[in-house]
């Protein structure tokens, strides 16, 4: 359902859509990260003004954390999904292919937020970084617990640790992303691909 808002601006009532803006500021924090993105340039995509971004999402920090709600309940959808996935290596494939067309995507900025963000230094970026790394250590355990029940299943060979293939993942993921980020092509990312899985244990 659209929604807009309705700020004072000058002395006249401005409307703008709150979804519309929220993924302009999306676009920008992705293709920036955090520090990168200044108020100005937010601003500017979201076709608002600073009292307006103020008055409909509060400061930049808590626009930040509005557009990664956002970025994960749609960029990030396929995790969700791959989850769901019947055997170990499909929760693998789904994770790998589902992140190489999002990152390769010629609609969106290439590479992750979550990494883009993570690497974040200031002290005005602190909380930031500390927000992403905890989203992505209760993302992490949600595998974790998948592929301990892949391994109670049968899934896995006995003697593999459920922890160290769920880092190992995750770091063939963040390492895409940031590959992607830096400009590398498709088809060298499906060669990661493939190649992560013509390793993978088990079924």
């Amino acid at each position: 359902m659209e929604m807009k808002i309705c700020t004072q601006a000058k002395g006249r009532p401005r409307e703008f859509d709150v979804d519309e803006a929220l993924a302009a500021a999306l676009r920008i924090f992705w293709s920036k990260g955090y520090e990168g993105a200044s108020l100005t340039e937010l601003t500017h995509a979201m076709g608002i003004t600073k009292p307006s971004l103020y008055a409909a999402f509060g400061n930049k920090e808590q626009l930040f954390r509005k557009a990664l709600d956002l970025y994960e309940r749609e960029k990030l959808a396929y995790t969700r999904a791959a989850l769901d996935e019947p055997t170990l290596r499909a929760v693998a494939e789904r994770f790998l292919r589902g992140a190489l067309a999002m990152q390769c995507s010629d609609c969106e900025p290439r590479g992750c937020l979550g990494v883009i963000s993570s690497v974040a230094c200031g002290d005005e970026a602190e909380a930031i970084r500390e927000e992403v790394i905890a989203r992505r250590v209760s993302s992490r355990q949600a595998i974790i617990d998948r592929f301990e029940k892949g391994k109670a299943d049968g899934d896995l060979p006995p003697d593999a640790d459920a922890t160290a293939l769920t880092n190992y993942l995750m770091t063939v993921l963040q390492g895409m992303a940031v590959q992607a980020s830096a400009g590398a092509k498709r088809e060298e990312l499906e060669c990661v691909v493939d190649m992560t899985l013509a390793m993978w244990p088990g079924r």
